[in-house]
């Protein structure tokens, strides 16, 4: 089969690989007819993701067909429609059990090598890295799915994969984002980056009850699609000079209820401190440039939520941390519990309360996976979102 493999920082080629077959009673295997490049592939297309190795499969956004399952996989039939969580999880350990599937004890064959960065490990992740547990990624013509009688979610039928393709991850990814900040009916909610996951969480606080919605980047289709498809007020942090008081002078100098850092490791700006994360990261001297986050922190207003869907690897430098317990923040962050959100969403879906689609800017073949990285990485074409077509 074609499957869309890592060869080194930005650089990734389309190349044949061997179909994957059932390792497991409990795995399917599942013929892609869409996946998607995320926002959080870029961390692994720049090399900031350790333990990648060359030849590696990406993605981890991504839908199909069942064409084969094992013994154990009832729930599901060769022909069904799925889309799949990008989070692999057991359905049986404490955390499943708990509905923190993310945080699944049993999914990540490769899990000591996460114990040694974080200290414990999470879930395994499909096309992460073999710190997630080195599982293939969605970016291809065929997947094996590990756990498939817990994973994959089947279609409705009169839904389009465009409508649903989102479940994998970019859209509970935003909705998580918001429904964990606890909002309110009232509450204004600022939204730091306008990528898939930012624009998802603009819509997500409308639907949970949020009265204003800002939004904040620097990329003017990204501002468009907030303002125009999302409703969000928006700045543009270049033409800011300075996005804290901003958002201030908006919120009466009270600062946003909720702040969502929907950026994550390669964040940009334009104070000196954002220019300094970027000479440190360039020099591999800091693992992140959080400078999305320091903003998020000094924003939020006193007894506000900041949450962070955005992707974070490794230590932070010069968090105002002093400010966060001086206001007696509250932070939610972490992957994001797919499994949980995938009915209740496809039903908001179903009702046309949202249409996951509009986020799409690009939709080509497999083959062109190369070139679109690159245009998705460097914000060219006005691309926000790319569905790729195995």
């Amino acid at each position: 089969m074609k499957a869309v493999c890592w060869r080194g920082p930005n650089n990734v080629q389309v190349e044949t690989v061997p179909d994957p077959q059932i390792l497991n009673p409990r795995d399917a295997v599942v013929k892609i007819t869409s996946t998607a490049i995320c926002g959080s592939d870029l961390h692994l297309y720049d090399g900031y993701i350790p333990a990648l190795r060359g030849g590696d499969i990406l993605g981890h956004e991504f839908m199909g067909e069942i064409v084969e399952t094992g013994a154990e996989v009832k729930n599901l039939a060769v022909g069904d429609r799925v889309v799949v969580p990008f989070t692999i999880a057991c359905g049986r350990c404490f955390f499943c059990e708990r509905q923190l599937w993310s945080l699944c004890d049993n999914s990540n064959p490769h899990a000591a090598a996460a114990e040694k960065l974080y200290g414990f490990s999470g879930s395994g992740l499909f096309g992460y890295s073999q710190i997630y547990g080195g599982y293939a990624g969605g970016q291809a013509e065929y997947a094996r799915v590990p756990f498939a009688d817990v994973g994959p979610t089947k279609v409705p039928h009169g839904l389009t994969d465009e409508q649903v393709l989102f479940l994998t991850d970019v859209f509970p990814t935003g909705y998580m984002a918001v429904e964990s900040a606890g909002i309110q009916p009232g509450d204004t909610v600022a939204v730091w980056g306008c990528g898939a996951v930012g624009l998802f969480a603009i819509v997500s606080a409308y639907l949970l009850g949020a009265e204003r919605v800002i939004a904040i980047d620097r990329v003017p289709e990204r501002l468009a699609m907030a303002r125009d498809r999302a409703k969000a007020e928006t700045i543009d942090y270049e033409e800011t000079d300075d996005v804290v008081e901003a958002l201030k002078q908006m919120t009466g100098g009270r600062g946003p209820d909720v702040c969502v850092d929907a950026v994550g490791l390669e964040a940009h700006g334009t104070s000196f401190t954002a220019k300094l994360d970027r000479v440190k990261h360039a020099a591999r001297l800091t693992t992140d440039r959080p400078y999305a986050l320091r903003e998020a922190i000094q924003a939020c207003r006193k007894g506000g939520v900041v949450s962070i869907p955005g992707v974070y690897g490794g230590f932070l430098d010069k968090i105002p941390f002093g400010a966060a317990f001086a206001k007696g923040l509250t932070f939610k962050m972490g992957q994001t519990h797919v499994h949980r959100y995938i009915g209740p969403l496809m039903e908001r879906v179903q009702a046309a309360e949202v249409d996951p689609s509009f986020v799409i800017t690009h939709s080509v073949p497999l083959d062109k996976a190369p070139e679109m990285y690159r245009t998705f990485r460097e914000k060219e074409d006005g691309c926000i979102k790319v569905v790729l077509k195995p």
